[in-house]
């Protein structure tokens, strides 16, 4: 069953794959018996339904999780049920492909006012003014 992210895009199940290992942590018995924890890894890179902006983006927002062949990487081993850990794998990588999915905000560059240049101006010339009288005493 496809991972649907937006309207638009849909990850395929063959972009992802599971790896199920041992967890750590607490769980006493079921943590040393059942492989709880989860490995998801999408093909990013390879992938046709994500435009190569949002590929960039992703990039980005993984970090370290951003493989050298172009996979993204997910480790989850929160709860005692693997289900619940694929689950929330699922719902992790979904989130990142939401925000790879925004564009980021253009920054507008301003300059400051005339009102803000004077008073910056005038702060400088006080406290030069100020350290000047901290030199020797001329008589």
């Amino acid at each position: 069953m496809p991972l649907t992210i937006s309207d638009t895009i849909q990850i395929e199940d063959w972009e992802i794959s599971e790896i199920f290992v041992r967890s750590g942590g607490p769980g006493g018995q079921n943590v040393n018996k059942v492989n709880t924890a989860v490995e998801l890894r999408f093909e990013a890179a390879r992938s046709p339904n994500l435009p190569d902006p949002v590929k960039r983006r992703l990039r980005r927002l993984a970090g370290r999780r951003w493989t050298k062949d172009g996979a993204l990487v997910l480790q989850v081993e929160e709860t005692r049920s693997q289900a619940r850990n694929r689950e929330i794998a699922r719902e992790r990588l979904a989130e990142l492909v939401q925000k790879a999915l925004e564009k980021p905000k253009r920054r507008i560059p301003t300059k400051p006012t005339y009102g803000s240049k004077r008073r910056r101006l005038k702060a400088k010339k006080e406290l030069g003014e100020k350290k000047a009288l901290r030199g020797r005493v001329k008589e």
